[in-house]
């Protein structure tokens, strides 16, 4: 009888939260500090459904295998913090219980012993499989914020608790949070993001020559040029492809060179350089208005070097790489608006093996000191689209930026995320974003493409409107660039350019951001329309009522943080 009295108590309790839930819809927290403190900050959403988040109840709500004695810790403030020690054998979870249809994100305050930066991970265990939300670099003697998001594909029981690579340290935890959205509060959260972030409000007040208002005109708008940068990759293909042209200009104002801007492509045999084929494709690009990142400058790769390059000794290797610098750099000079420097620098590391663990904090202050109107990047993969310990998560970018600040480079810096997801974490892509946006560095999406299968077009969607509304998200090149035998993983339209659902996907993209399908306005008894647009240049027509003839039209600009409603005056002879 008991055990039926407490499951059903349970199920009551669940029902009351998701009621509670759905009646107030709760806020969604972007803070983030990769600052090391002497004492973690509290809980995010008061720790959500943890039981117990700041363990001023001792171990009530967790669970331990072992020794409890080591379970639990105290700092000289009277702080309680909870410890996993393989060494001693004290393990530490939590007991939740998580949906299907929930999105979840993760915060944790962690910190290590031994005196050794170690990873540590989160990790959630269910019936089926495990995952880890989030990681964090964890330090001895400071806590560090560990900060992520996860959902499930099956509603049932399931394990928190966190592991490190390094089964020498202790990990304390603290401050732990985990909350749940639904999916119409994460959708929401989106929207209002958009709406404060991309767009502004705009009045239009049409009157007569008196400066009497004139009521029930119409209100056309056209979009010119948006605001916010989104591209594509192309490949030379496009040269002398009629239709690639007229696919491609009719949508994109960026982009990007899939390949042939690359060392490889231009200087295949040591000495003979060859930009044929990228100088006809930035001339294209130029004569239509296109505006084109550079990709990239030197590869970390070992795999992507021009073969003579690979066995170079050390002097030839740094006077190799000084050429190719001075070379693509100075001749595209005032062409380009970014230049991914040392591509993949996180994953790779050939010229460091080659020339010292300082070489990409020397490339990028040289390639600063050749072309200083264009801004250098970063550009890793596997930051925002895969989650848990890995060589480019978003610590470890931070880490590395922080490295070369301590190698001598403290000139302009881009963090550039390529993108490709093999799957779909809303809610670790936005605090994978909330950690990076702590550098208060510019951020792109520079190769955005997702994996085939049967959700590719719908996993797109969520993803640029995940990526779209995020704040610290500056521009989105998409990985999508046309080649007759195939794209690298996602292509946008088949070999006679007609749209593919990814290519749809796009096209709304791009209709929503230009309001290419909103309906024209009507000015009310006052003159007046009021409307929300994406921040860009504009036309705007007033045409009076009745069918007569007299319109007026003028250019205006919508641009972020105009403070008060914007009003676009029109003065009609009638």
């Amino acid at each position: 009888m008991a055990k039926l009295v407490n499951h059903w108590w349970f199920l009551s309790f669940l029902l009351i939260l998701v009621s509670r839930i759905e009646a107030h819809p709760v806020t969604y927290d972007p803070s983030f500090t990769h600052e090391c403190l002497s004492t973690p900050l509290k809980p995010q959403y008061n720790g959500g459904i943890i039981i117990n988040p700041e363990l001023n109840e001792k171990l009530n709500g967790w669970i331990v295998s072992g020794d409890a004695s080591a379970a639990l810790g105290e700092s000289g403030d009277g702080n309680n913090y909870i410890i996993s020690s393989k060494r001693k054998q004290s393990i530490f979870s939590q007991k939740l219980f998580l949906e299907e249809n929930k999105l979840y994100t993760f915060s944790a305050w962690v910190q290590v012993s031994n005196g050794n930066d170690a990873d540590v991970a989160a990790i959630i265990k269910t019936s089926t499989y495990s995952q880890s939300p989030g990681a964090v670099i964890g330090r001895e003697g400071c806590w560090s914020m560990l900060k992520g998001g996860f959902v499930v594909n099956v509603t049932g029981p399931a394990d928190l608790y966190f592991e490190s690579t390094n089964p020498d340290v202790d990990i304390y935890a603290d401050s732990i949070s985990l909350q749940p959205f639904t999916e119409q509060e994460w959708k929401s959260h989106q929207d209002q993001s958009i709406e404060n972030l991309r767009k502004s409000r705009v009045k239009f007040q049409a009157v007569d020559q008196r400066g009497r208002p004139i009521s029930n005109a119409t209100v056309s708008i056209k979009q010119l040029r948006p605001t916010f940068p989104f591209g594509t990759a192309i490949t030379a293909h496009i040269l002398d492809n009629p239709a690639y042209q007229n696919w491609f200009l009719s949508r994109f104002q960026y982009t990007v060179f899939e390949n042939e801007m690359k060392w490889y492509a231009i200087e295949l045999e040591r000495g003979v350089e060859d930009y044929a084929v990228c100088d006809a494709m930035v001339r294209f690009a130029e004569e239509h208005g296109i505006r084109i990142r550079g990709h990239n400058v030197l590869w970390d790769d070992p795999r992507y070097q021009p073969e003579w390059v690979k066995t170079l000794p050390a002097a030839e290797l740094t006077a190799a790489a000084h050429r190719r610098m001075n070379s693509v750099m100075n001749r595209y000079s005032g062409k380009l608006f970014h230049w991914d420097v040392m591509n993949e620098n996180l994953h790779f590391g050939f010229f460091e093996s080659q020339l010292g663990a300082n070489a990409s904090a020397v490339f990028f202050e040289r390639a600063h000191k050749t072309d200083p109107k264009t801004v250098p990047y970063l550009n890793e993969y596997n930051t925002i689209e895969v989650s848990g310990i890995g060589k480019a998560s978003p610590p470890k970018y931070m880490q590395k930026i922080a490295l070369m600040r301590e190698q001598g480079y403290n000139g302009p810096l881009g963090i550039g995320l390529e993108a490709h997801f093999p799957s779909m974490n809303l809610p670790y892509i936005r605090a994978a974003i909330d950690q990076l946006a702590s550098a208060k560095l510019p951020i792109w999406i520079t190769e955005l493409d997702v994996k085939s299968g049967p959700h590719q077009a719908m996993y797109l969607e969520q993803i640029m409107k995940e990526l779209h509304s995020h704040w610290a998200v500056e521009g989105i090149m998409m990985w999508a660039a046309w080649n007759p035998t195939g794209c690298y993983a996602m292509c946008l339209t088949d070999n006679n350019f007609k749209n593919l659902p990814t290519g749809d996907v796009v096209d709304e993209f791009i209709s929503e951001l230009t309001h290419a399908a909103d309906s024209p306005g009507t000015t009310n008894f006052n003159g007046l329309f009021g409307t929300s647009l994406f921040h860009g240049e504009y036309e705007a027509t007033i045409s009076l009522p009745n069918g007569d003839k007299h319109s007026c039209s003028q250019n205006f600009s919508v641009v972020p943080n105009e403070g008060a409603e914007k009003t676009i005056f029109f003065k009609i002879n009638v």
